[in-house]
């Protein structure tokens, strides 16, 4: 039981009656922590900083926008040109919106790679997943804002991808767009829904906290704590290094924000939206380009739609795919082979997504598509199972830490005894 006592005496007062201060001083500064973490465990915190941005900044500019389809270009340009610092909040909003992905892009690779969806944390992967889901739906609807070629004609497009669900399909498309096409109500249910998904995500956000600490962190060796010998407090050795990959991240974000900050953006959506001229190229942003590379890569449009649903739903049951014991790839030589070459697919994904769709582009895509769901559904449930050798375990985290990872049971003979 913790022995925290606050020193200021009304925080003492508050604390005796509303123990908030004993909360976090447990979870945030007495909680232990694995001692073996690196700094790609940095990125749950960025991700963390990244909603807290972009929550602050679009309540700024909400308060500005205009979601209206004759003024909402024009009160874009006016917070980009007339508002106090409008320009800056936007960028920030903008820019954030991509970082956000590549931290959290990393952090679930991070998990893939660690086997941190494994017993017992496959909930709190669970709720990684359906934060990410959230993020994407949140990140449609704002790109949407605009109102820009890309935005209409993004919203027409991929609104368009549920009429091919039988019998709930029309309906759900005419529930999004408010009528008989994409217009003035589409634009308020996305500005709606835009504003209060994020608020929705902090709350899932919550959720996923608390499930981490029910059984702790992962950690590079995949084992868990064995004794206070292999766990230090969280404060003050891992809120310096969170504060030193903060750093870095803002250094990163910096050079966007003030000397490309249109980089990751499309130059069509600096054109007001017109229903009657289609661009050349249509593309959603770049974080959705894999997924759109999947939807294009099957030929029926039903089945390009379950396909790019599919390829987010097959990580909820990853947990039950994967079949190891041992959840570290630095002790299974073989997963972190193909571990990279589906970190290669997906990039290579993102980049189809973002051709022409036209051969060879097509094909290619189909090849990528296939690999993407043959990873997770015949080699981690069937393939490797059979064939992989893993590497010996350490006896503990310290043991690890300390020189002596080679030393300890072979992960086959603690696959067979559990």
């Amino acid at each position: 039981m913790s022995t925290f006592k606050p020193k200021n005496p009304v925080a003492a007062w508050i604390d005796h009656r509303l123990p908030i201060f004993t909360f976090l001083n447990h979870e945030m500064n007495e909680y232990p922590t694995p001692k073996n973490l690196n700094y790609f465990w940095n990125f749950g915190s960025l991700a963390g900083v990244a909603l807290v941005t972009m929550i602050v900044t679009g309540i700024l500019l909400a308060m500005q926008y205009t979601p209206h389809v004759d003024y909402a270009f024009s009160s874009v340009e006016r917070i980009m040109r007339d508002v106090n610092s409008g320009w800056l909040i936007r960028y920030v909003h903008m820019n954030m919106a991509s970082f956000f992905f590549i931290v959290v892009y990393i952090h679930m690779l991070r998990g893939l790679y660690y086997g941190s969806y494994k017993e017992p944390r496959e909930l709190l992967w669970q709720l990684g997943v359906l934060i990410f889901l959230l993020m994407m739906a949140t990140a449609f609807m704002g790109y949407v804002l605009p109102w820009g070629q890309m935005s209409f004609w993004g919203a027409t497009v991929i609104t368009n991808l549920f009429s091919a669900l039988p019998i709930v399909g029309e309906p759900i498309v005419t529930w999004l767009w408010g009528g008989f096409s994409v217009d003035n109500p589409t634009l308020n249910r996305f500005f709606a829904l835009h504003y209060l998904l994020p608020f929705i995500i902090a709350a899932v956000v919550v959720l996923h906290i608390v499930a981490l600490h029910r059984f702790g962190s992962n950690n590079p060796v995949g084992i868990d704590m064995k004794g206070p010998q292999d766990s230090i407090p969280f404060h003050p050795y891992y809120t310096l290094k969170d504060a030193f990959g903060l750093g870095v991240f803002f250094m990163a974000f910096a050079v966007f924000l003030f000397w490309a900050p249109n980089y990751m953006g499309h130059p069509d959506n600096y054109i007001p939206a017109d229903p009657l001229s289609t661009p050349a190229h249509i593309v959603p942003e770049w974080y959705f380009l894999p997924f759109y590379a999947i939807l294009r890569a099957i030929p029926d449009k039903l089945g390009g739609v379950i396909a790019m649903f599919g390829a987010i739903a097959i990580l909820f049951v990853l947990p039950w795919l994967d079949r190891s014991k041992v959840r570290s790839a630095n002790y299974r030589p073989l997963y972190r082979f193909f571990f990279w070459i589906f970190a290669i697919n997906g990039i290579f994904l993102g980049w189809l997504g973002g051709q022409p769709a036209e051969e060879p582009y097509v094909t290619m895509s189909q090849i990528a598509t296939a690999y993407y769901f043959f990873h997770f559904l015949i080699l981690l449930p069937f393939i490797l199972p059979r064939i992989e050798k893993t590497k010996p375990l350490p006896a503990s985290i310290s043991e690890a830490v300390m020189g002596g990872g080679n030393a300890g049971q072979p992960a086959q003979a603690m696959e067979k005894a559990e």
